[in-house]
């Protein structure tokens, strides 16, 4: 009766898989044909492989590049999330709601405000950001250990705090769209192959990188003496997931902007799928991550055309109840 329950959970998980790839080409094809120009996939394949098409050249350098910066970033946060929930001990763990994209945000529109000749190290300058953000959540939280609400609450007046301090620079800066407020009001409008360029190496990275830990998430879900038992440095373990974690919401927000939920809410829906197996559920993550923040942006570009929503404001109006459901849901969040 097991082994058939454990082929039953295996077979719904590579469903899960492959339904989730297949939205995924499909939404992907339909992003490129939201426009005034529309091609067909025969004629996109034949521009791309074949022979030169302008049709297919103009999509390539205007809608491309946005879309895989969709798709990228969407993996990259949704992987943070579930790092962040394991390294945490917290369901409610997300890199938006906790502080962390909000301080590496801040660091980038610092760099592209100021030091504009810098703007390639930006990724860099946002991941420590996003460390001094993490690291003040983490020992502003601390209190003989570490309460969910706690770091919720702690994460609130962190990303509070350094949202407030982005306002501010964008203010200072004039508001340049291309440049600081892209950044603080999640705007991919205008991204270009080289933000790809950016952005891809880091997250091939993190995702490998957080590939070597599964064993190690799936262990901290334990006791901590009973992790130590089976031999893990938990302290080192914490601060190494935690690093990739922060590196992968950081060069996400560098690029694409604070997107908050995502992924708070991809994981959720990720273990009810595959199940809570980090081998699993990583790599589900980042395919429903980049999945879900695509449909978010596409969404953004179709429900008030011609004119745009930014793709972190639908994520915020989807993300908010289910937050709120998962706090009313779980009443163990409130102890303190």
């Amino acid at each position: 009766m097991e082994t058939i329950r454990q082929e039953n959970k295996r077979m719904k998980a590579w469903i899960s898989f492959g339904v989730v790839a297949v939205c995924l080409f499909l939404l992907f094809f339909m992003s490129i044909n939201i426009g005034t120009l529309k091609i067909g996939f025969g004629q996109l394949l034949h521009g791309l492989f074949i022979h030169y098409d302008k049709d297919v050249a103009t999509i390539y350098d205007l809608r491309f590049p946005r879309i895989i910066i969709s798709m990228l970033a969407g993996a990259g946060i949704a992987i943070s999330g579930v790092l962040f929930q394991a390294v945490l001990k917290n369901p409610l763990a997300d890199p938006g709601i906790i502080g962390i994209s909000s301080g590496a945000g801040f660091m980038a529109v610092f760099i592209t405000a100021f030091l504009p000749s810098l703007y390639f190290f930006a990724p860099i300058a946002a991941f420590f950001g996003g460390l001094v953000a993490f690291f003040m959540v983490y020992c502003l939280s601390w209190k003989g250990g570490l309460s969910p609400m706690r770091i919720i609450l702690t994460g609130v007046a962190v990303n509070s705090l350094f949202s407030g301090l982005s306002s501010v620079l964008n203010s200072m800066s004039g508001g340049n769209r291309t440049g600081v407020a892209s950044i603080v009001e999640a705007n991919i409008t205008q991204k270009t192959w080289d933000d790809v360029k950016i952005l891809l190496p880091y997250i091939i990275a993190g995702f490998f990188l957080s590939m070597l830990f599964t064993q190690e998430c799936n262990l901290l879900s334990l006791e901590d003496k009973t992790a130590r038992g089976l031999g893990i440095n938990v302290n080192r373990t914490r601060i190494v997931i935690s690093m990739i974690a922060v590196l992968l919401a950081s060069i996400s927000t560098a690029v694409a902007g604070a997107i908050s939920f995502l992924g708070l809410i991809v994981p959720h829906i990720g273990r009810i799928l595959v199940g809570s197996d980090h081998k699993f559920l990583i790599p589900f993550s980042a395919l429903f991550g980049a999945l879900t923040f695509l449909l978010a942006d596409t969404v953004g570009r179709t429900i008030a055309a011609p004119n745009e929503i930014s793709a972190a404001i639908i994520m915020s109006i989807a993300g908010g109840p289910f937050f709120i459901l998962l706090l009313r849901r779980s009443s163990k969040y409130g102890k303190q």
